[in-house]
């Protein structure tokens, strides 16, 4: 049985394995260069306090790869679920192969058995070696990213750690679920896709932030959270703030919420163009005339304005891929169990 389930798996497992060889290559011959640029930069900035720029020129320069790296690493579970998942049962449904073999000596429950544990195994160890060379050769880029692509963000939080494993346990037993109830190959890869892809973007916009309570603070303002400072050039107007997603002191951290807060501690409505702070423009450090924004920055901090955030700090990366792991985990159990009883009770 073991034979037989490893001839049907090898065609997948090799087109795989392929573009996980393509892949290790590319990464191993491109990461340690990336690594010297960083660390060369790094000691560069250090002494001439501009790391904020070498920072962004680095992260900007290495983007595009930086994002392929990451869509793979998020595909490959996606793609486990469809092919590896879907057809496992339904191409023996179809066939009609699998009334021969429970006639055998083997039982359903060891037929179905063997066939989730070795090839659920594999995908679990296709998406580990994906994920531990991804996060190798991203490492300097997830300590330069931007807020919105930082280690905590969804896009990247999903690519990193344990939780690709996860993900990809859990698509392979969908879509033999999927299989069993719709004994159609096409039409299962198809609602498999749809249905993983729908929890996969309801986690990180439902689930994620709640999983532990986010912390919460005000901040005064400085570059680490002011993205753009609007003041009108004839003086007289409010100053406009328009706030970046992230909170000083807290690199790295995923923002859920920032907002403006006046001196009494009510939230100050903003559009497109920020939150309007009521300051003196026609005199003093926020009139056009002055010579630069961090003045008019430190005069609305004296006033009592801050920034209020709602926060996932960095630290609760590993205690949420934990988590989020231990929760596609029941969910594939779950799964599983589901299968042996369809399997022993509705299936024929």
């Amino acid at each position: 049985m073991i034979w037989l389930t490893w001839r049907q798996l090898r065609g997948s497992a090799a087109t795989t394995a392929a573009v996980l060889v393509i892949l290790a290559v590319v990464l191993a011959l491109t990461g340690p260069d990336l690594a010297t640029r960083y660390s060369a930069g790094i000691a560069a900035c250090v002494q001439d306090g501009t790391c904020d720029r070498f920072y962004n020129r680095f992260f900007g320069a290495y983007e595009t790869p930086f994002m392929a790296v990451n869509l793979t690493v998020l595909l490959l579970p996606a793609l486990v679920g469809i092919f590896w998942g879907a057809p496992l049962i339904t191409r023996e449904l179809e066939a009609s192969t699998h009334l021969l073999v429970w006639n055998q000596s083997i039982t359903r429950g060891r037929w179905l058995a063997v066939k989730l544990g070795l090839t659920g195994l594999a995908a679990m160890a296709a998406a580990c070696l994906c994920a531990l060379a991804a996060s190798w050769w991203s490492g300097p880029l997830d300590k330069s990213a931007s807020e919105n692509l930082a280690l905590m963000a969804p896009l990247v939080f999903g690519a990193r750690g344990i939780a690709p494993i996860g993900y990809a346990a859990f698509a392979f037993v969908l879509g033999v679920t999927v299989g069993m109830l719709v004994r159609r190959t096409l039409p299962a890869m198809a609602l498999t896709l749809a249905v993983f892809a729908a929890i996969q973007l309801a986690m990180p916009l439902l689930v994620r932030a709640h999983l532990m309570a986010p912390a919460t603070g005000a901040f005064q303002l400085s570059q680490a959270n002011v993205e753009n400072l609007g003041i009108s050039r004839e003086g007289g107007g409010p100053v406009r703030i328009l706030l970046k997603s992230a909170v000083p002191g807290q690199a790295g951290a995923w923002v859920l919420s920032s907002t403006m807060t006046d001196p009494s501690g009510r939230t100050i409505p903003d559009d497109d163009a920020g939150a309007a702070i009521q300051v003196s423009t026609t005199s003093g450090p926020c009139a056009p005339s002055a010579a630069s924004g961090d003045g008019c920055i430190a005069e609305i901090n004296r006033l009592g304005y801050r920034q209020h955030a709602a926060y996932q700090p960095l630290q609760r990366f590993w205690p949420f891929q934990w988590i989020e792991t231990g929760i596609y985990a029941l969910l594939t159990l779950g799964l599983t169990w589901f299968c042996f009883w369809w399997i022993r009770r509705r299936l024929s």
